[in-house]
């Protein structure tokens, strides 16, 4: 599948940064491809679509945590099976942001259903959404960034 039939919209970040009220950042990710092929990557053996705890995000970058034009790859891999559900480009700082946004989200309100909340679109139409509390990010050597990472405290990867 290819990455540029993937947008990523995100919502709900802003708000750290402006001292604002806590709100649960939000990314919006719409395919504009064949719907079969990102249906069935997103179903499980059953043939139903996977549940939040079926699917993991992460970030791997291609260049320095800190580099000003620093890019990366956002995945959403099926934690079962291990394969890619998709994946696309994305500007490193927009994704710390969020993840930043999120560790605050959860510090500031305890909410028991995540930090984030991804919602999954073919085309414009609802496909699948989550609450999540994990996002990892690995440098290009594909090593774990902890300090960067969104990790749930008593988990140990």
């Amino acid at each position: 599948m290819r990455r540029d039939y993937f947008t990523l919209d995100v919502r709900n970040v802003d708000w750290v940064e402006e001292g604002d009220d806590a709100r649960k950042p939000t990314v919006l990710i719409d395919f504009e491809g064949p719907s079969s092929t990102l249906r069935e990557r997103l179903s499980g053996t059953d043939g139903d679509l996977l549940d939040a705890g079926e699917t993991d995000v992460a970030f791997r970058l291609q260049g320095p945590v800190d580099g000003e034009d620093t890019t990366g790859v956002v995945s959403v891999t099926n934690r079962i099976t291990g394969d890619f559900v998709l994946e696309l480009n994305q500007d490193a700082d927009d994704v710390l942001k969020f993840i930043r946004a999120a560790r605050e989200y959860g510090k500031a309100t305890g909410d028991p259903d995540g930090r984030y909340h991804v919602e999954i679109s073919i085309n414009g139409e609802d496909l699948v959404e989550y609450d999540k509390e994990t996002f990892l990010v690995y440098n290009r050597d594909g090593n774990l960034l902890r300090q960067h990472s969104l990790i749930p405290s008593g988990v140990e990867l």
